[in-house]
């Protein structure tokens, strides 16, 4: 049985850290303006997909999506901690977001969702990226994606540049942008965000590159790249 460590809700430690941030922000801005910090001001929130009892797709040897989406997640976070930005996480560990006594897996699966929404929504960030990896019929689908809100012509651009570097970088992707309705995470969410797939568990080529710190590392440098160009065109 999995244990949880959560003393407090999420959300509340969520906004504990949104608090603590506007107090020291000035200051923070004031001491790092001299330093080559391309995102400092910056606050974005990084959301892994599922967690706990939802687990997300899988390969066929095992590999979870939520897994993978978490390294990914913390590879992220630390190359945009380095660039100066304030990352919020979802979650840093292995669980969802529902309450506790909140029973059914789908259940969880809705009040999980919608605790992820009202977080980004609460947060006062410039914008969100959720974490996700693909599984489809055919063990030949291949490629990591980036969705984004039509509503959003922000996001529409972020998506274009983060996944021309993924293209770039990664080298075994032709996909491209898309802009897509009908998913709850970027249907309700309040702010400009992505949604990344960052390739098919069900392409065994792709599900073994999953299991190697270096890809990783690379799939979350290349995202990292897409969102400081992305800023940089924006100023």
């Amino acid at each position: 049985m999995k244990k949880k460590f959560w003393l407090i809700s999420p959300l509340i430690a969520f906004l504990f850290v949104i608090v603590m941030y506007s107090i020291f922000s000035t200051d923070w801005t004031e001491n790092t303006s001299g330093l080559n910090l391309p995102l400092s001001g910056q606050v974005i929130v990084i959301d892994p997909g599922h967690g706990g009892v939802d687990g997300g797709s899988s390969s066929k040897e095992g590999l979870m999506e939520d897994e993978v989406a978490l390294d990914i997640a913390f590879k992220l976070r630390d190359y945009l901690q380095s660039a100066g930005a304030l990352v919020l996480m979802i979650r840093e560990e292995d669980t969802d977001l529902a309450a506790p006594s909140t029973e059914g897996l789908r259940n969880r699966k809705v009040e999980d969702l919608q605790k992820r929404v009202q977080m980004i929504n609460d947060s006062g960030s410039d914008f969100f990226i959720s974490l996700h990896l693909n599984a489809g019929p055919s063990t030949s689908w291949r490629g990591a994606q980036t969705f984004y809100n039509p509503s959003f012509s922000e996001s529409q651009v972020m998506a274009e540049v983060v996944q021309g570097e993924m293209t770039r970088q990664l080298e075994n992707t032709n996909r491209k942008a898309a802009g897509v309705n009908n998913i709850y995470m970027l249907d309700h969410t309040e702010i400009p965000g992505l949604l990344i797939e960052a390739g098919f568990l069900s392409n065994p080529e792709e599900a073994r590159n999953f299991q190697d710190e270096q890809y990783l590392d690379r799939m979350a440098a290349s995202i990292y790249q897409g969102l400081v160009r992305y800023h940089d065109s924006e100023e």
